[in-house]
């Protein structure tokens, strides 16, 4: 058996690490701790509604890369999909991103593009040079108003913690525009598989030279029995948490099932603390193509992960990245025949996009490495570096 490959987790990452190797010839063992496969991506129909729902909240694909477009559309075809977000904010709702109707609507003023800029950067906070915090950044960003509407609430739920403790780098995702364009993602593609992402990971497994084994969680003692490990899992587990937890937040949904249409968007942001949950999800929007007579929706309560919960959001505070480096070093100065990868492996929050292009260049990067006989990079990409 040594010279089997043994994959951990059945989330992206490993789906197209085993599918590459397997492909090349190489016979490869997928653990997969849960009783199916896809990972947080997961979705399934749900009996009562019919509706296909996002297990684990909403996924919406998006990506400006083509290989990465090209490699997800051998498995299923997507289906044209645009994130519209709204946002309940004192009483009223909003687009989101924030664009040029949302400043409109907010501020009670019909401003063109030009003269929204000017106006943003009137009320930005121009005293801030260097951004240390989320606080900060926002306030630089968009001023006071928009910010305590639309980011200091809503922040503050989702990570548990004032947005004065969160790194900066956390709000430079976000963008403003001063169009009408409400489409949540820049990308050059958008849309979600017309058979649920589950779909697509199992086609991805399906393959003679894979052993798909759900409900089997994998153990760091069993990679002796390989001649290579791709572990996809939380990094601090396969040391059994020595070097300290990896903090994260975690996710709770509670399902309730309506007659008709609940709030007629896919996802619906909930700005004030008075609301304890962060947005709402109505499932049949994702996808639109489909009639269903019933809807299903989830609310979403976002808290810090214990024991038993599923890892969602790394929260890389101070703590953290000491703990990760620890991790790191132990890493590199072992000589393991394990590369960690993924969302969990890398303790990164990352897109579906993201995770596959680098599980494609990590398999190239194994098969080439093997046929010239040099050693894996312990990491898909460096954690500290992110």
């Amino acid at each position: 058996m040594a010279d089997r490959i043994a994959v951990v987790g059945a989330g992206f990452s490993g789906a197209v690490v085993a599918r590459e190797l397997a492909l090349a010839g190489h016979r490869v063992d997928v653990f997969e701790s849960r009783s199916h496969v896809a990972g947080n991506c997961h979705t399934q129909r749900d009996p009562e509604t019919g509706v296909l729902v996002h297990k684990y909240g909403p996924h919406i694909f998006h990506t400006s890369n083509q290989r990465v477009w090209d490699y997800v559309q051998q498995f299923d075809t997507f289906m044209p999909f645009t994130n519209r977000v709204k946002a309940i904010t004192g009483g009223a709702v909003y687009s989101l991103p924030i664009n040029l109707l949302t400043i409109n609507a907010f501020y009670k003023k019909t401003l063109s593009p030009a003269q929204a800029e000017q106006f943003v950067r009137e009320v930005a906070d121009t005293s801030i040079d260097v951004p240390q915090t989320f606080e900060e950044q926002a306030l630089k960003f968009v001023g006071r108003d928009l910010y305590e509407a639309f980011f200091k609430g809503y922040t503050t739920k989702q990570w548990g913690v004032s947005p004065q403790e969160l790194p900066a780098s956390i709000l430079r995702r976000l963008p403003v525009r001063f169009n009408y364009d409400d489409n949540y993602y820049a990308s050059t593609y958008q849309g979600i598989p017309r058979h649920g992402y589950t779909h697509i990971v199992e086609r991805m497994l399906d393959h003679p030279g894979i052993t798909l084994h759900l409900n089997s969680p994998f153990a760091a003692q069993q990679a002796a029995d390989f001649a290579h490990v791709f572990y996809s899992g939380p990094l601090d587990q396969w040391f059994g948490g020595s070097m300290g937890e990896l903090g994260y937040r975690t996710l709770d949904f509670v399902e309730e099932r309506h007659p008709g249409d609940f709030q007629g968007n896919a996802v619906i942001n909930y700005c004030d603390t008075s609301v304890d949950w962060t947005r709402i999800s109505e499932h049949k929007h994702f996808a639109p193509w489909e009639s269903h007579a019933s809807t299903l929706i989830y609310r979403e309560y976002s808290r810090a992960c214990g024991a038993g919960d599923i890892p969602y959001y790394p929260i890389r505070l101070v703590q953290d990245k000491a703990a990760l480096a620890r991790y790191v070093e132990a890493v590199n100065a072992t000589p393991l025949n394990v590369t960690f990868m993924g969302r969990l492996g890398t303790y990164r929050y990352i897109d579906m996009h993201v995770t596959i292009a680098e599980a494609l260049d990590l398999a190239a990067t194994f098969l080439a490495a093997t046929q010239c006989g040099k050693p894996l990079p312990k990491f898909s990409v460096d954690p500290l570096a992110a």
